[in-house]
C-alpha cells in the first residue's frame, strides 16, 4: 500500500489516535478492490464479516428490491461499509452497489480484532461512529415512514373524496332518470280519436331530459290543438322551463280558440313568471277536423312542412312570429290552411334539421323536405320512423347536439 493510503487511513474517524505501527500493520492486511458502476459491493440478506472503507468513487445504500426499493444513504471518500457485519453474525441489513468507478479497501473480522487487541482505545472511536450511522438511517427509515404514512393518508382521502363523488354521481343520475321517466311521461303517448285524422309523435333528447316537447291537446266542438315547441338551452333546466310553458299553453289553449292569442298570452305570462335567458320557439295550431282545416301560429319556430299527395306539392308553412318569453314586445300572425284526404303535415324541432353528419354537415330543410316527399303515403306512425331512420343514418354515430322532436298528423280519407 502507498504511502498516500495510509495518510488516508490516519484520517479516518475510527482510527483517529491510532499508533503508527498499528496504522501500518493494518495497512499491509488491507486488500484493494476495484468495481465499476451498478457493481454490487454487498448484497442485503448475504453474509460475510468484512469491512469496507472507501478510497475513491461513491456508493449507494439501499433496502428493499424494485419499485419497494428505499435509499438510505449514499458514501464517499472516507467512510465505511459493513460495519455491522463485525458487531454481530447476522445476515447484511442492506445492498451496497457501486454509483462511480470505486475503489475500496477490504479488512477482515480478524485484521480488525487484531488493531483492536494492539489500540484498545480504538474500539471508543469505533462505537461512537457506528452508533452516528445507526441513528443516521434509523432517522431516514423513520422519514420515509413518515412520507409513506402521509401519502398513505393523502391516498386514504382522495379515495373517501372519490366515493363520495361516486355516490353523488349515482344519485344525480338517479335523479335524471327520475326526471326522464317523468318527462316522457308528461308526452302524450296516445292521441284523442279524430274522425279522418290521425296523429303520431316521437322524441329523443341530447341528454336525460329535454327541452322540446309536443303536444295534442283536446279542446271544444271536437277540435284539438296541435303543439310542438322547443326550450332553448338544454338538460335539467330546459326540461323545468319546457314543463312550465306546456302547462301555460294547455291553460290557455282552454281560454282562446285564436291560436295567436294563446301564444301572445303564453309569452306575456313568461316574461312575469320567469327571469332567466331563456326563451321558447313554439308552433301552435287549432285542427277542426269537421272542417279539415288548420288554424296556426308560429313563434319562431321551424315552419311546418305540409304534403299534398293530390297535387304532389311539398312546401313548408308560412306565418311570421316572434319567440316567446324573451322581447316585450312580441308579434305574430295567424294563418288558416285546408287540410285535404291524404294531406300529411309534419312538425318537427331544429334538432332533425341541425343533425350532424360525421363530416359536419347538416342534415337541413331540403334533405327532410325530400325525405317526407319521397315518402309521403306512409301513415303518421310511419313517417315519424321513417324520418328517424334518415337521420340516424345521416348521422352515422355523429354524436346528437340538440334535442330531436316529430308531431306528424295525417289526414285520411272520410
Amino acid at each position: 500500500m502507498s504511502t498516500a493510503d495510509i495518510e488516508f487511513l490516519r484520517n479516518l474517524s475510527f482510527l483517529a489516535g491510532a499508533r503508527p505501527d498499528v496504522l501500518d500493520g493494518l495497512a499491509r492486511m488491507a486488500v484493494e478492490r476495484n468495481l465499476q458502476p451498478g457493481q454490487v459491493i454487498l448484497q442485503e440478506g448475504s453474509t460475510g464479516h468484512e469491512l469496507y472503507v472507501i478510497v475513491e468513487g461513491l456508493v449507494e445504500v439501499v433496502k428493499g428490491h424494485g419499485a419497494e426499493e428505499l435509499l438510505l444513504a449514499k458514501r464517499g471518500p472516507g467512510e465505511f461499509i459493513g460495519e455491522m457485519a463485525l458487531i454481530e453474525a447476522k445476515p447484511r441489513f442492506a445492498t451496497v452497489r457501486a454509483l462511480e468507478p470505486t475503489r475500496l479497501l477490504e479488512f477482515t473480522e480478524e485484521q480488525l480484532r487484531f488493531v483492536l487487541d494492539q489500540q484498545p482505545l480504538l474500539l471508543y472511536q469505533s462505537v461512537r461512529t457506528l452508533t452516528a450511522r445507526l441513528r443516521e438511517a434509523d432517522q431516514k427509515m423513520i422519514t420515509d415512514l413518515q412520507r409513506k404514512n402521509l401519502e398513505l393518508a393523502r391516498a386514504y382521502r382522495e379515495l373517501q373524496e372519490a366515493q363520495a363523488a361516486l355516490l353523488e354521481k349515482e344519485r344525480l343520475e338517479h335523479e335524471l332518470e327520475l326526471a326522464r321517466e317523468l318527462q316522457q311521461s308528461i308526452l302524450p303517448q296516445e292521441f284523442p280519436d279524430l274522425p279522418g285524422f290521425s296523429c303520431a309523435a316521437r322524441s329523443r333528447p341530447a341528454w336525460q331530459v329535454g327541452g322540446d316537447f309536443y303536444d295534442v291537446i283536446p279542446l271544444s266542438k271536437g277540435r284539438v290543438g296541435l303543439v310542438i315547441a322547443d326550450v332553448s338551452d338544454k338538460g335539467m333546466a330546459a326540461a323545468l322551463y319546457m314543463a312550465l310553458s306546456r302547462s301555460l299553453i294547455h291553460a290557455e289553449a282552454k281560454r282562446s280558440s285564436s291560436p295567436r292569442r294563446v301564444l301572445l298570452s303564453v309569452h306575456q305570462l313568461l316574461l312575469e313568471m320567469s327571469h332567466a335567458d331563456t326563451f321558447v320557439t313554439a308552433f301552435y295550431g287549432v285542427l277542426d277536423p269537421a272542417e279539415g282545416t288548420l288554424l296556426y301560429a308560429r313563434a319562431g319556430h321551424d315552419r311546418p312542412l305540409l304534403f299534398s299527395p293530390s297535387t304532389g306539392e311539398c312546401r313548408f308553412l308560412a306565418a311570421d312570429g316572434m319567440l316567446l318569453g324573451c322581447f316585450e314586445r312580441a308579434s305574430l300572425e295567424e294563418i288558416s290552411v285546408d287540410l285535404r284526404a291524404g294531406d300529411l303535415l309534419v312538425l318537427y324541432s331544429d334538432g332533425i334539421t341541425d343533425a350532424n353528419s360525421p363530416a359536419g354537415e347538416f342534415f337541413g330543410t331540403e334533405r327532410l323536405r325530400e325525405t317526407v316527399c319521397a315518402a309521403g303515403g306512409l301513415s303518421a306512425q310511419g313517417m315519424c320512423n321513417h324520418i328517424f331512420e334518415h337521420v340516424d343514418r345521416f348521422q352515422g354515430g355523429a354524436m346528437q347536439y340538440d334535442d330531436m322532436a316529430l308531431l306528424v298528423v295525417k289526414a285520411n280519407a272520410r
